[in-house]
């Protein structure tokens, strides 16, 4: 067990309560309220999302791969979502059968997985035809200036936060076979500028003509 990850695991909800606290939370509810039907959250943390699933979830797992979130994970999970699934998983690897869910959420986790194509193919696996991917996710800058200061500094958040700055993560999504819906661009609030750029939204797998769309929640789109 990395030494690290014992270290942020006893400090990150203090460490990110300044950006929770300047929009990052309402990002966060916005979001997690579209969940519906059979819902998958992926590197769940300590679970921050767990207060924003809403009635129309019908069971929810949530997987961690590192054991230090996990424990403060499973004590959130009993406070405040008792029914959930909690697993000690990787997003590369997931546990489940294939077209399992409906809906899959993940947040701040694809900049942090070691193999980020690998994790959306499994996502798109264990998501039934016509399911949706919640995401939330900081991102490589469209701004080239920006952009080349997020390569230089990528060790560096690297070492900190064990989390890549700059990928190009909404590529990747499409890569995997989802359609992004939709994608609203922010910043990641009290962030340094080279961790700033966020996107968030919707992206859907395909499914056969005439179906409706799995896990459909009745509440609005994120904005």
């Amino acid at each position: 067990m990395s030494v690290h990850w014992k270290i942020l695991a006893i400090f990150y909800d203090s460490q990110m309560a300044k950006s929770e606290e300047a929009g990052l939370r309402e990002l966060r509810r916005g979001l997690v309220a579209q969940a519906a039907g059979d819902v998958l959250e992926i590197g769940a943390g300590t679970g921050a999302n767990l207060e924003y699933y809403g009635p129309a979830v019908r069971s929810l797992a949530v997987t961690e791969p590192q054991p230090p979130m996990l424990r403060r994970l499973e004590q959130h999970v009993r406070e405040r979502a008792p029914h959930a699934t909690v697993l000690r998983a990787p997003a590369e690897d997931l546990p489940f059968e294939d077209d399992s869910f409906d809906v899959a959420v993940s947040t701040l986790v694809l900049c942090g997985v070691e193999d980020q194509r690998r994790a959306l193919r499994q996502l798109a696996r264990v998501l039934r035809p016509g399911g949706r991917l919640l995401f939330l996710e900081h991102v490589r800058s469209d701004d080239a200036r920006l952009a080349g200061w997020q390569n230089r500094l990528n060790w560096l958040n690297r070492a900190l936060v064990c989390c890549e700055c700059n990928r190009p993560t909404l590529d990747s999504i499409r890569s995997a076979g989802f359609e992004a819906t939709e994608v609203d661009h922010a910043v990641f609030p009290k962030a340094p500028p080279f961790v700033r750029p966020l996107i968030f939204g919707v992206a859907r797998l395909p499914q056969p003509t005439g179906q409706p769309a799995p896990g459909q929640s009745t509440v609005g789109s994120v904005g």
